[in-house]
């Protein structure tokens, strides 16, 4: 089984990608999805997200404050460091659970922050998916309705587009110049081949 780990900037069209990726197959694990399950359900990551927030961060009926964490998160590059020091180490153990109940050649981890959450040293394959700022601002404005203020605050917060394309093993350039399905079928090429060399 090969894991590759899938990654883009806000609007880059990385959860597009996987669900063509998905659509062939591909059995999908999300991990902001996992973190969020993880956060509600996961005793030590509560534990360390009130010691970090305080008692505040979840609400009386036990949800986690979104708000709060999301302003915290998004304040700057070291808080999300912390809270992701508290929440990915549990989202890897999940990941690779999940890993071992799946039965295909590969199996693909979509994570924003794969490179800031230490998860390059989970997979075998990193693959990003790559826009232009503009166009990711256009998308993500268009889409979720933010000022483009806020939107490039998100994007501060996350690991630069360039150099998550230089240390990943595979670009998949989404601004509309080659056909997605064109840019996945060599992805599929190469997984093939790796999966192969692994028998």
């Amino acid at each position: 089984m090969v894991r590759f780990g899938v990654t883009g900037g806000i609007g880059s069209g990385k959860s597009y990608v996987l669900r063509l990726l998905a659509a062939r197959g591909i059995p999908v694990y999300d991990s902001d999805a996992g973190a969020k399950r993880l956060m509600r359900t996961d005793t030590d990551i509560r534990k360390g997200l009130t010691d970090l927030l305080g008692e505040e961060v979840y609400t009386a009926d036990g949800e986690l404050n979104k708000p709060l964490v999301s302003a915290y998160l998004f304040a700057n590059a070291q808080n999300a460091g912390r809270i992701n020091a508290i929440v990915h180490p549990r989202v890897k153990a999940d990941f690779n659970r999940w890993t071992s109940c799946q039965n295909a050649p590969h199996v693909a981890l979509e994570s924003a922050i794969l490179f800031e959450a230490g998860f390059e040293d989970t997979v075998d394959f990193i693959v990003t998916v790559y826009a232009p700022v503009e166009m990711r601002i256009c998308r993500v404005r268009e889409r979720d309705g933010m000022a483009e203020a806020q939107v490039r605050k998100r994007m501060e917060a996350q690991l630069d587009d360039e150099e998550k394309c230089r240390r990943s093993d595979f670009v998949i350039l989404n601004d509309g110049s080659k056909p997605l399905e064109v840019q996945i079928d060599g992805l599929l090429q190469i997984l093939g081949k790796m999966e192969k060399a692994k028998d």
